[in-house]
C-alpha cells in the first residue's frame, strides 16, 4: 500500500474511533449509585432492544427492592451535605451540568433514538426541551426566597423560609425519557434535594447518559442516582420508592393506573407526591378557528412521537 494512503487510512480510523468513543462514552451498562457504576446485588441483567429493528442494544442490571433501598440510603446520606449548600453553589453545579448536556446534544439524541425509536429530529427537539429545564433551575436555585407574613399579634413576627424536603423518588416514562428526568431532577436538586431515578425499562440508557454528564459536571456522589430494573421488578422497586421511610417525596409521570397505586402507597407515610398521569388530551376547535391551522395542530398533537405527544398536552385552537 502507498505510504501516504496508509497514513490517511490510519488517520481516518483514528478519527472514526474518537467519534465512536465520544458517543459510546455516554452508553453505560451499569446502574449509577453513589457516584459509581454498579451491578445488581443478585447479578441479574435484562436486555434493552431497539424498537425500530428489534436488535439488542445491551443489557443492564436488573435491580430489586434491596438494591433500591441501598440507593435511597446513599441519597439520604448525601442529603446531609447537599441540603446545606447555598442556592448559588447548587446553581453553579447545575449550570456546568447544563453546559455539558448542550455540548453532547447529538450524542444524547442518538441514544434516545436508539432505545425510544424516535426520529433524530424529534430526539434533538427533546434534548433542547429537556435542557431548558436544567437551564431554568440553574438560575432559580439561588432564588428560593422566603416571605415575611404580616402578624396579627404586635409582639410577634412571622418569617417563612424554604428548605429542601430530603430524598425524592423520580419515576419516568419511556415516551419522553430525557425531558421527564431533567424536569424532575433539575427542580429537586436546585431546591437542595437528592434523587433516586427509576427510568422505564424500555429507555434506561438515556437516564444513565444524563448521570454520566452529571458526574462530569461535579454533582456530588449520592445526589443523583439511577436504579435500573426490568418490568418484573418494577412493582417492588416502585413500592420501595413510594413507601420507604427515607423518601420525602415522589414524582411520577405515567399511566393513571400506576399513578393511583403510587398515590395509595405514598399515603402510608403521608409523603408529598406529584403525578402527571395519562389522558386523552381533548382537542377543541371553535367556530372562529382557522381550520387549516387547527388541522396542523391536531396532526402535531395526535400523531407526533407515535401518538405519545397528545397524551401529555391539552390543545386548543382558537
Amino acid at each position: 500500500m502507498n505510504p501516504t494512503r496508509k497514513t490517511l487510512k490510519f488517520l481516518d480510523s483514528q478519527l472514526a474511533g474518537r467519534i465512536l468513543a465520544r458517543t459510546m462514552s455516554l452508553w453505560k451498562d451499569k446502574a449509577y449509585v453513589n457516584g459509581s457504576w454498579t451491578d445488581a446485588e443478585s447479578g441479574s441483567f435484562f436486555q434493552v432492544t431497539n424498537p425500530a429493528n428489534g436488535k439488542v442494544l445491551g443489557k443492564l442490571p436488573d435491580m430489586n427492592d434491596k438494591d433500591t433501598e441501598k440507593a435511597l440510603k446513599v441519597a439520604s446520606e448525601a442529603f446531609v451535605e447537599w441540603g446545606k449548600t447555598t442556592g448559588k453553589e447548587r446553581g453553579i453545579i447545575l449550570r456546568k451540568w447544563y453546559d455539558l448536556l448542550v455540548q453532547n446534544k447529538e450524542e444524547l439524541a442518538k441514544i434516545i433514538t436508539a432505545e425510544a425509536g424516535k426520529p433524530i429530529p424529534e430526539s434533538l427537539g427533546e434534548v433542547d426541551y429537556g435542557n431548558a429545564f436544567i437551564d431554568w433551575f440553574a438560575e432559580e436555585a439561588r432564588r428560593s426566597y422566603g416571605e415575611i407574613i404580616p402578624s396579627p399579634i404586635k409582639s410577634k413576627e412571622m418569617l417563612l423560609i424554604r428548605q429542601p424536603i430530603g430524598v425524592t423518588s423520580l419515576i419516568t416514562p419511556w415516551n419522553f425519557p430525557y425531558a421527564m428526568i431533567t424536569r424532575k431532577a433539575g427542580a429537586a436538586m436546585a431546591a437542595g434535594c437528592t434523587c433516586v431515578v427509576k427510568p422505564a425499562e424500555d429507555t434506561p440508557y438515556t437516564a444513565l447518559a444524563i448521570a454520566e454528564l452529571a458526574h462530569q459536571a461535579g454533582v456530588p456522589k449520592g445526589v443523583y442516582n439511577v436504579v435500573t430494573s426490568d418490568r418484573k421488578n418494577a412493582a417492588a422497586v416502585g413500592k420501595v420508592l413510594s413507601q420507604h421511610p427515607l423518601v420525602a417525596g415522589l414524582s411520577f409521570t405515567g399511566s393513571t393506573e400506576v399513578g393511583k397505586l403510587l398515590y395509595e402507597q405514598c399515603a402510608v407515610g403521608v409523603k408529598r407526591i406529584a403525578l402527571e398521569l395519562g389522558g386523552n388530551a381533548p382537542f377543541m376547535v371553535f367556530e372562529s378557528a382557522n381550520i387549516d391551522l387547527a388541522i396542523q395542530g391536531a396532526l402535531a398533537s395526535k400523531f407526533r412521537n407515535c401518538g405519545q405527544l397528545g397524551k401529555r398536552r391539552n390543545q386548543t385552537c382558537i
